[in-house]
């Protein structure tokens, strides 16, 4: 069964008072009631209507509600409050009709509210057992220096997160977290922090709080999964005739052989040189050949002298051969 948003079927916001709730439900039920409003749908909008002002009316039963959100799954074990079912009023606005309930309102209330009517009113006075609902989880981005993936690191997180208070409304608040980031974490995976989300209801325990790693941008490195990439320039006689050059990477230098006749383009992988983990990404140098400046008499005159040394090569001698084809 689906979730349903009980704000949204009442027009209101999730911030909205009690008296907002209230004049909304007074001024849709006066429109959808299939007294007066005839056309099709109306008694399942008035019906919509009823089951979820039943919840929003009521502090304790809402603030039930917000905790558990689109996760309210995990909360149908919790354990009904005193006179829990005999809250419930099932106004469906016509006589004899009990407002049948969706199939959602009952999997999150109706299971407790039941057994409490079934054990009769003894169960709603003294030493009757409150509610115990666990917190909603809360979900974060938290972006880190691609280094800190290779090390590990600590860092300082500032979160406003929403909270449920005691009369039932969402407030937003501002928490500062330390939070450690492990070695060899990589982009979109989840660091879970226990208890750190909203707090539960009763005896009910907090929530916890999932943090998304995102890398911030790098001016050297590309990432892909635990993959590095890195673009290499080069000089013209390295590529050319192959060198020996220094490599930096998070982890360090590295020193690197470039063969000869390396093109632009061509990638040299250094094995286990990316993302730390049970099975290390790789490190990909990326060639990229760089032309000296022509800016000086001495440099031009240093070109002419290879365009005539090389002048039966034409790097555009394959494109004229594919249009031919």
């Amino acid at each position: 069964m689906d979730y349903k948003d009980y704000y949204k079927v009442m027009g209101v916001e999730r911030s909205a008072t009690q008296d907002e709730i209230k004049r909304a439900y007074r001024k849709l039920a006066r429109k959808y009631h299939p007294d007066v409003n005839k056309e099709a749908g109306s008694e399942a909008k008035f019906k919509e209507l009823g089951e979820a002002y039943e919840v929003l009316k009521d502090p304790e039963k809402r603030a039930a509600y917000d905790q558990l959100g689109s996760n309210w799954r995990a909360g149908q074990d919790f354990q009904p409050p005193p006179d829990w079912g005999a809250g419930f009023e099932r106004r469906g606005g016509m006589p004899g009709d009990e407002a049948d309930f969706s199939d959602f309102f009952e999997a999150l209330f109706a299971r407790s509210a039941g057994g409490a009517r079934r054990a009769g009113a003894g169960q709603g006075g003294p030493g009757a057992q409150g509610m115990h609902l666990r917190g909603q989880d809360h979900h974060a981005q938290i972006l880190i220096d691609l280094e800190d993936a290779y090390r590990g690191a600590t860092r300082t997180l500032n979160l406003r997160m929403p909270e449920v208070d005691a009369q039932g409304h969402v407030v937003t608040r501002e928490r500062t977290l330390r939070v450690q980031i492990p070695k060899g974490v990589r982009a979109g995976q989840h660091i879970r922090l226990a208890g750190q989300g909203a707090p539960g209801l009763g005896e009910g325990g907090a929530g916890d709080l999932y943090l998304e790693i995102g890398f911030n941008p790098h001016g050297l490195y590309r990432v892909e999964g635990r993959d590095v990439f890195i673009d290499l320039p080069l000089a013209p006689w390295e590529a050319a005739l192959g060198a020996e050059v220094n490599v930096p990477t998070p982890d360090g230098k590295v020193a690197l052989k470039i063969p000869p006749a390396t093109s632009s383009g061509r990638r040299l992988r250094l094995k286990g040189r990316g993302i730390p983990g049970a099975t290390p990404g790789d490190l990909y140098v990326v060639a990229q050949v760089a032309l000296p400046p022509a800016d000086t008499e001495a440099a031009r005159s240093a070109y002419r002298r290879l365009q005539e040394d090389f002048s039966s090569f034409n790097p555009r001698a394959a494109l004229y051969q594919g249009a031919q084809s």
